[in-house]
């Protein structure tokens, strides 16, 4: 029996999924947990690069997703996206030489991502990108970059929306590569809804349902421009005079405020200016919200799932469905485009809205099996 154990061990495709960031984590962790149940012929690993090293956007979100420990923790931090992506990569390929992976399962377009795919390539290892497809089509941001390099070195291409079938079909991907699973975030958000109920965080704030806005910022191109950060500053001082915001500040825009001179232009009064918060709180601010402002990639997603009436800050999207059928509205960084559109909001002119195809919180199941007919045919 011991001798039949081993071989079977032997004979199991080994899955190693890399997360790096807080986003990652979000569509990693129902992956893992259907993989680790229903999926005897997988031996799959959780490879952390701890590209977000800090309690609140690593561990904490961990623990709420109930994630398993990750088998490997490479600690890398932060540093230059250069420097960044090739540490990652060094360590990569260590682990994967010694785990003898047959699968790199990435997520995303963090340089977590872009460094895995490139470090498993070169190994000869297949991957498999969760989130295909996506384009901004503007160069100038990172992001773009990891998701084009991705996806080119990618073996297996789930595909979120429509508009990322065409993406790859049009860049002359064939189309045995290309799989439309879904929205694996949206997984995670309706896995844990409920849970998110019981969170105290509204009271905490002194909130009162659907009586105040949520606003996020972190994109280098809104944070890293003392002009533009100051504009979007007086943008949440005005949505302020309306209704109260809660303003988690991330730790780089915090660091971009405190670098500029521009704590006094922080508002106050009905902003309330927190620490970023951990997933089960974030995901119940945002479903009471009554409005959301944003530059978030997967904010768009989730505020389109609880159809609440978002803004992003942000010229293009990746996410076009979050526009087209979604509660979605790109304005841009212009204050006055922003103000424009949140008081239509508020003065009840949103727009209608639908959840698009497959965001139903099977998409890990999907993966899962294709991944199933795919590797053990």
């Amino acid at each position: 029996m011991e001798i039949a154990n081993k071989r079977d061990r032997r004979m199991r495709k080994k899955i190693a999924l890399v997360v790096g960031a807080r986003p990652n984590f979000m569509k990693a962790a129902p992956l893992i947990k259907k993989l680790r149940k229903d999926y005897s012929q997988f031996d799959s690993i959780l490879i952390h690069t701890g590209q977000h090293y800090d309690r609140q956007l690593s561990e904490l979100f961990f623990e709420q997703l109930e994630m398993p420990e990750p088998d490997i923790y490479l600690g890398v931090g932060s540093a230059s996206h250069a420097q960044q992506t090739a540490k990652i990569m060094i360590e990569l390929e260590d682990s994967f030489i010694k785990s003898k992976i047959d699968l790199v399962v990435v997520f995303g377009d963090v340089n977590s991502t872009m460094a895995a795919a490139i470090v498993a390539a070169k190994l000869g290892i297949r991957i498999a990108h969760v989130e295909a497809g996506l384009r901004s089509f503007d160069s100038a941001m990172p992001e773009e970059i990891n998701r084009i390099v991705t996806d080119r070195l990618s073996d297996f291409l789930f595909v979120t929306e429509p508009s990322g079938m065409r993406n790859l079909l049009n860049e002359g991907f064939p189309e045995k590569k290309i799989f439309f699973t879904g929205n694996i975030m949206i997984d995670s958000l309706v896995s844990n809804l409920e849970k998110a109920q019981s969170s105290k965080i509204l009271s905490d704030l002194s909130l009162q349902s659907k009586k105040y806005a949520t606003i996020t910022l972190h994109r280098p191109s809104n944070v890293d421009n003392s002009h533009t950060l100051a504009d979007l500053l007086g943008v949440i001082k005005t949505v302020g005079e309306k209704m109260p915001v809660v303003f988690p500040c991330h730790p780089r825009t915090r660091n971009r405020i405190e670098q500029f001179g521009l704590l006094n232009d922080v508002p106050n009064g009905a902003v309330r200016v927190i620490e970023p918060l951990g997933y089960l709180d974030f995901l119940k601010l945002q479903s009471d919200s009554r409005i959301v402002l944003t530059d978030s990639g997967g904010v768009q997603e989730e505020t389109t799932y609880l159809r609440i009436p978002c803004v992003t800050i942000r010229e293009n999207t990746e996410r076009p469905a979050t526009v087209e059928i979604g509660s979605n509205v790109l304005c841009g960084a212009d204050p006055v485009r922003i103000i424009d559109a949140a008081s239509a909001i508020l003065n009840g002119q949103e727009k209608k809205s639908a959840i698009p195809d497959l965001w139903d919180g099977q998409t890990s199941g999907r993966i899962a099996d294709i991944l199933k007919a795919q590797l053990t045919a």
